[in-house]
C-alpha cells in the first residue's frame, strides 16, 4: 500500500502508482485476505527473481522472491503446464481432504526448511521429475552457495555470486538442466528444471483461445489501458530465442529453444483483428523475442535443447547453424494478400547477423519493400568488438555488411526508409576510451540517437552478474565497470554528442581522454569550444 492509501493500480492515466516490489506487496496482501489458500506467484518478475540476485534498487544481493513474498509456489517461464499440473493437484487435494504436494512440478521452485531437505527430496514424486524426458530419467541436483556466501560485496561475496550465477546460467535449458538446491538461512529454495517449450500444436491451441484483444471491463471507467494499443493489432510468431544477448534474459525465462506457430494459427488470428470494429487494416508487427527466428537453430537443438557452453550465433555463427527464413516469409506474404489488410509492418527485433548469413535474400528484400514502416530498428548495441563480445553480440562489421545490404536494396525498390541503430551505454566491459570510438562512429555513420539505453542491471542476465561480479561469470575473467554516475554520464552524453545539454560533459570527457584536438570547429569534432560551443 502506498503513501495515499491506495494499492496503486494506475488508474486515471497515473504514472508510478504500482507499488514498488509490486509481488511481494500483493502476495502477502493475498495471504492476509485468504487464509489457509496457497499463494502461487507467476509472471515476469518472479520468473527472474526466483533465485538469490542482484537488485540494483539497492545495490544488494537479495533473497529469493519466493521467500520474501511468503509464496507457496513460484512458476517461472511461460507456466501453462505448470498451471495446469498445478490445479490438477489442488482439486485432487480438495477432492480428497488431504493435503496438496507441490513439489516435483518443472519450472516451478519452492522451499523446504532445512530439518525437512533430505525427505522432501526424496518424497518430490519421481514421477513427476522426469517431465517429458523420454524415459523419463530424473534429473541429478546441484547445490548452489549458500545466500549469506553471495551476499556480501567482497572479493569473496563477489566470487560466490559469479561461482552460483553460472550454475543457474548452465541449467536454463530443459534437456540437461539439474535440480538447483540453494541453501538461504534455515531454509532451501528448491528449483526444478526448467519445462519444456510448447510444441507447435499446443502452442497453436494456446493462442487459439477466445481471446477478447480488450482491456478487462474494471479499467473502462478510467479510460483503458494504453499501452494495449502498441500490442493490440500485433502478432506473436514466436516464441525463446538462441541470439544469446548477455544483457538480455530470455534465455531465464522462455529458454533458448526457438518454437513457433503455425501459418494458420497466426493467419486465423490475423482475420480474427479484421473484425475488430477499431482495427484500421494495419498489422503493427508479427514476431516475438527476434522476429525472423522460426524454429531451432540447428537440428542438435530440436532433438537435445541448447548446447552448455557456446552460443549460437556471437561472436562467431555455429557451423551448425541451420538459417532459413522461408517459412516466416511465407506467413508474411499470406497476410499481406488477407481481405481488410492494408500492410503489415515488422517491429519485433530483426537478428541481422542471422539475416544476413541466408543465402537466399528473398526475405530481405520482401522486408524492405513491404514491412518497414519508414524506419527500421535495429540492435548493433556497440561497435567496439571487446565490449561487443560481452555483450554476446557479432563483431562489427557484421552490421557494417547489413547497413550497406539495406543501402543498397532500398536504392533498387525506390524507397526512402531509414535505418535507427540502437546502442547502450555503460554496458560491462565499456571504458570511456570506448564511448568514445562509438561516438566518432556515430558521427562518420551520419547519425545521432535521440535515445540511448543507459545499461541498468536486471535480474537474470549475464550482464548484471558481470556487474556485480566484476568479473565474466564464466571463465573468471575480470571486467572492467563504469559503475560511477560521472563516467556513466560521460559516456551516455558521447554518444548524444550534438545534444546541447550535453556540450559540457562532452568537453570534459574529451579532455580526460586527451582528445581536446576534437573540440572545436573541425570536421572530426564533436563538439564546439566553449565560446562559440
Amino acid at each position: 500500500m502506498r503513501a495515499d492509501g491506495t494499492l496503486g493500480l494506475g488508474v486515471r492515466g497515473r504514472a508510478n502508482a504500482r507499488p514498488d516490489r509490486a509481488t511481494i506487496v500483493y502476495a502477502n496482501l493475498c495471504r492476509q485476505a485468504y487464509k489457509g489458500v496457497p499463494v502461487i506467484l507467476g509472471g515476469i518478475e518472479a520468473s527472474l527473481r526466483r533465485l538469490a540476485h542482484y537488485d540494483y534498487w539497492s545495490d544488494t544481493v537479495r533473497r529469493s522472491i519466493l521467500l520474501d513474498a511468503k509464496a507457496d509456489l513460484l512458476v517461472y517461464g511461460m507456466g501453462e503446464r505448470q498451471i495446469l499440473e498445478t490445479m490438477r493437484r489442488l482439486r485432487a487435494a480438495g477432492e480428497k481432504g488431504t493435503e496438496v504436494d507441490l513439489r516435483g512440478i518443472r519450472g516451478t521452485v519452492w522451499t523446504v526448511h532445512a530439518s525437512k531437505l533430505t525427505e522432501a527430496l526424496d518424497d518430490r514424486l519421481p514421477e513427476e521429475r522426469g517431465g517429458h524426458i523420454p524415459g523419463g530419467a530424473a534429473p541429478d541436483a546441484a547445490t548452489l552457495p549458500a545466500y549469506d556466501t553471495i551476499q556480501p560485496d567482497t572479493e569473496e561475496g563477489r566470487r560466490a555470486f559469479a561461482a552460483s550465477f553460472k550454475i543457474q546460467y548452465r541449467n536454463t535449458d530443459p534437456w540437461s538442466a539439474k535440480l538447483l538446491v540453494e541453501p538461504c538461512g534455515d531454509r532451501f529454495v528448491i528449483q526444478e528444471p526448467p519445462e519444456f517449450p510448447l510444441p507447435r500444436g499446443e502452442l497453436d491451441e494456446v493462442y487459439g483461445l477466445p481471446f477478447l484483444h480488450e482491456w478487462h471491463p474494471m479499467y473502462r471507467g478510467f479510460g483503458g489501458v494504453p499501452a494495449l494499443a502498441e500490442v493490440k493489432f500485433s502478432l506473436v510468431s514466436s516464441r525463446g530465442c538462441f541470439g544469446g544477448c548477455s544483457f538480455c534474459a530470455l534465455s531465464f525465462h522462455e529458454g533458448r529453444v526457438v518454437t513457433s506457430r503455425s501459418v494458420e494459427s497466426v493467419i486465423n488470428e490475423a482475420k480474427k483483428l479484421t473484425k475488430l470494429p477499431d482495427f484500421k487494416g494495419y498489422i503493427h508487427d508479427v514476431g516475438g523475442p527476434t522476429a525472423n527466428f522460426r524454429g531451432p537453430a540447428c537440428a542438435k537443438m530440436a532433438k537435445h535443447g541448447a548446447c552448455i557452453d557456446r552460443r549460437c550465433l556471437a561472436p562467431q555463427p555455429c557451423p551448425n547453424l541451420e538459417v532459413d527464413h522461408r517459412e516466416y516469409r511465407e506467413l508474411l506474404q499470406r497476410l499481406r494478400g488477407l481481405p481488410g489488410i492494408k500492410r503489415v509492418f515488422i517491429r519485433s527485433g530483426i537478428r541481422y547477423d542471422y539475416l544476413m548469413l541466408d543465402k537466399d535474400q528473398s526475405f530481405f528484400s520482401d522486408l524492405v519493400r513491404h514491412h518497414i514502416s519508414g524506419q527500421l530498428k535495429v540492435a548493433p548495441e556497440h561497435v567496439s568488438n571487446h565490449v561487443l563480445e560481452l555483450m554476446g553480440k557479432p563483431p562489427l562489421e557484421s552490421f557494417d555488411r547489413f547497413a550497406e545490404e539495406y543501402a543498397r536494396l532500398n536504392r533498387k525498390f525506390g524507397k526512402k526508409q531509414y535505418l535507427i541503430p540502437y546502442f547502450i551505454s555503460g554496458h560491462p566491459g565499456a571504458t570511456l576510451q570506448d564511448a568514445l570510438e562509438l561516438a566518432l562512429y556515430l558521427k562518420r555513420f551520419g547519425f545521432v540517437p535521440d535515445q540511448v539505453q543507459d545499461f541498468y542491471p536486471t535480474p537474470g542476465t549475464l550482464s548484471t552478474a558481470m556487474w556485480r561480479a566484476r568479473m565474466n561469470p564464466l571463465d573468471g575473467t575480470p571486467v572492467y565497470i563504469p559503475r560511477g554516475a560521472k563516467e556513466r554520464a560521460f559516456q551516455r552524453a558521447l554518444l548524444q554528442f550534438s545534444k546541447p545539454e550535453n556540450r559540457a560533459l562532452v568537453r570534459e570527457a574529451l579532455r580526460i581522454l586527451g582528445r581536446t584536438d576534437l573540440i572545436g570547429k573541425g570536421k572530426e569534432c564533436l563538439v564546439g569550444a566553449e565560446t562559440n560551443s
